[in-house]
């Protein structure tokens, strides 16, 4: 099996896999000042998600940040989202942590091993190398109820919403993705998808921060993605957008569930390059492709 195909294996077994998936036991409020939960990539968007929806109690932290400032580390319970569990950044940091806990699929990881405490993810997939999709999920959702109580929905209306919106949206080759308190991971999960099914120019960036940085370098024809239900402000933003010669989209989804949202947000995220990646008849992701730049990112990483 190629690895697009393998893609969308586990991008289409996401709605069934929501209907088993089992929340954790959220962190004690009183703890959670004391907690930070750190990762890389797609990782790390799982663990900012745990930052917003603790409404900051717990701090989102880069790997490396936490191994340059190990007194950061030693002070504080340190959660590692990590699939592999072979990151060396996670793996060094979880040595020195006041108390570890890894989040990875990989039981017998390097990092589980260094961690006091393990929580295993065990979402299905097509056991095939890809760009990651239902293992973010599961991370993803992982991370947020471990902040705080949640109910997940159990049915594929979401899933179809998010399908219809990503079929008809056209989009270009240069991107930006805008998102907000609780949808800037996504933005920044969304671009990531982009990257590696793709290998095209995606940013991501806060919605209003947008409007004073990465609007600039924009050009005419660039789509601009916006995850946050139409308000007064994304609707002037939008209308001001076009006026320029930028193609905004907006995905439509009526739901103020912050989970139904976030789910809907990851979706579509998905979707979208994937449905390019189909168009273009590619057989395999870019970034498996790009063999000398993934050793660079091996030879980092590992």
């Amino acid at each position: 099996m190629q690895t697009i195909e393998a893609y969308e294996n586990d991008v289409n077994a996401q709605p069934k896999f929501l209907k088993t998936f089992k929340p954790q036991k959220p962190i004690p409020l009183n703890q959670q000042k004391n907690t930070i939960f750190t990762g890389s990539g797609d990782s790390l968007a799982s663990a900012m998600l745990a930052e917003s929806f603790s409404n900051f109690s717990v701090k989102a932290m880069d790997p490396l940040d936490l191994l340059k400032n190990k007194s950061i580390s030693k002070d504080n319970a340190v959660y590692f989202v990590s699939i592999s569990g072979n990151t060396i950044s996670n793996i060094k940091v979880a040595k020195i942590a006041k108390k570890s806990v890894a989040i990875t699929s990989k039981s017998k990881s390097r990092l589980s091993k260094a961690s006091d405490q393990t929580i295993l993810l065990q979402y299905p997939n097509a056991d095939v190398f890809t760009a990651g999709s239902i293992s973010f999920l599961e991370s993803a959702l992982t991370c947020i109820s471990l902040v705080r109580p949640i109910l997940i929905p159990k049915n594929n209306d979401i899933y179809k919403k998010a399908f219809f919106e990503a079929k008809k949206s056209k989009f270009g080759k240069r991107i930006f993705v805008l998102g907000n308190m609780h949808t800037y991971p996504i933005a920044m999960y969304c671009a990531a998808k982009f990257y590696e099914l793709l290998g095209y120019d995606a940013h991501y960036e806060r919605i209003e921060q947008f409007s004073h940085m990465g609007l600039f370098s924009a050009k005419k024809a660039d789509t601009v993605i916006i995850f946050e239900q139409k308000n007064a402000h994304n609707t002037q933003l939008l209308k001001n957008l076009k006026k320029v010669g930028l193609n905004p989209i907006i995905p439509n989804f009526n739901s103020k569930n912050k989970i139904s949202q976030i789910i809907f947000y990851t979706f579509f995220s998905q979707l979208l390059p994937l449905f390019e990646a189909k168009k273009q008849r590619k057989k395999d992701c870019n970034f498996v492709l790009a063999k000398k730049l993934r050793k660079v990112s091996d030879n980092m990483i590992y």
